[in-house]
């Protein structure tokens, strides 16, 4: 429950007033007005609460110092929001595709069976699903505006990648670790709690004191009838779609990345010793009966160039990609009609925007900086 509630918070804190507030409740007041679209303080008081969540979340301890600094761009942040989303109208981005996509990896994220499922899930957090939908949809076109219009024109060189690699080498240093899949034939009763099958993501090896001996011989023959399977050369990954009784199974079986001290003694002396690739036999665990296969196996140290290649490609990339879009956004300000209420600070306005302006429309806006443009004044 606690992952379905934070699913649903991290899209819900962006969403429209109309959202959130009942037809009967009293709409706060405007504080900002972006082309035709507005800012309420609603909206404005809900992103500050976010932000400090999440920087609750990433360090209690100095929370409230960068709370403090970082506070000060909300109102910043979601005209930013409001000016890409235009920018993402008149370029004809719609997003559909990648919507449908989202949505069905949140369901297998969440281990649901069906889209009717997520939306049951969403109405159970209190939210409108066409509703979270829409603030889905409007992040994606964000997204894709800024790879369209900022990220498409900024390259990377190899000496960048050395540069960053040889210079973050001891930030890069990693345990040895073992990612690991698993084939789980349950012997357990059918639909367990969240929590119960929750735990199964972890293999373990102790035993229930009692199950019926029939139940545990069909269950035994079947996992070793997969194991017959996998060996001969069916892939282990569709086995595991359609035969696991793990929550992983629509992943393939994929548990993730393990470090030593976190499996069972016997279960991390055996997978650790294994190559990529190789399948344990059945083994008997608390669940039922599980086959794991080791897809990766990462020695201790720091990765090469190559293996650490994508990771440095993101680094350098969020780094060029500040203050890029912090130009490309000033840009999208000038040409803009946005009026911030007095009392409230938009700390990305450009020095030609530090006065509230007369209410217009964008496009008579737009006339106007086509006036300045020919006669010169910008």
């Amino acid at each position: 429950m606690k992952k379905v509630f934070l699913i649903f918070s991290l899209v819900a804190c962006f969403l429209p007033l109309s959202v959130i507030l009942r037809a009967d409740t009293v709409v706060e007041e405007i504080i900002a007005r972006v082309n035709n679209q507005i800012v309420s303080r609603s909206e404005y008081l809900r992103s500050r609460e976010q932000l400090k969540q999440e920087l609750q979340q990433q360090d209690a301890a100095q929370a409230d110092k960068v709370f403090t600094v970082k506070q000060k761009d909300v109102l910043r942040d979601l005209i930013d929001q409001q000016l890409l989303l235009d920018k993402g109208k008149d370029l004809g981005i719609t997003a559909d595709t990648e919507l449908v996509k989202r949505l069905d990896e949140m369901r297998k994220q969440m281990n649901l069976d069906s889209m009717e499922d997520l939306e049951k899930a969403a109405t159970s957090q209190g939210i409108s699903y066409e509703d979270f939908k829409q603030n889905l949809r409007n992040q994606i076109i964000t997204q894709q505006v800024i790879g369209k219009e900022v990220g498409s024109h900024m390259s990377i060189t190899k000496e960048e990648e050395q540069k960053f690699y040889e210079e973050h080498k001891d930030e890069m240093q990693q345990p040895e670790q073992i990612k690991l899949s698993e084939i789980l034939v349950s012997t357990q009763k059918p639909n367990p709690p969240a929590d119960q099958k929750a735990a199964s993501t972890t293999p373990a090896t102790s035993t229930p004191a009692t199950e019926d001996p029939q139940q545990l011989a069909a269950a035994e023959a079947k996992a070793q009838d997969l194991l017959a399977q996998i060996r001969k050369g069916a892939s282990f990954e569709e086995i595991a779609k359609k035969n696991s009784d793990g929550p992983s199974a629509p992943q393939g079986g994929d548990l993730g990345l393990f470090k030593r001290g976190m499996l069972a003694k016997e279960l991390e002396d055996k997978t650790f010793a294994m190559k990529p690739g190789e399948v344990t036999d059945v083994i008997r665990t608390k669940q039922g009966f599980v086959i794991l296969k080791v897809s990766e196996h990462q020695q201790a140290g720091v990765p090469g160039l190559k293996e650490m290649e994508p990771r440095i490609q993101d680094a350098i990339y969020m780094q060029k990609l500040q203050p890029s879009l912090r130009a490309y956004l000033t840009k999208l300000r000038e040409e803009a009609f946005i009026d911030v209420k007095p009392g409230y600070v938009d700390t990305g306005a450009s020095a030609n925007q530090t006065k509230p302006v007369e209410t217009t429309t964008k496009e008579a806006n737009a006339r106007k900086l086509k006036k300045k443009k020919k006669f010169g004044i910008i």
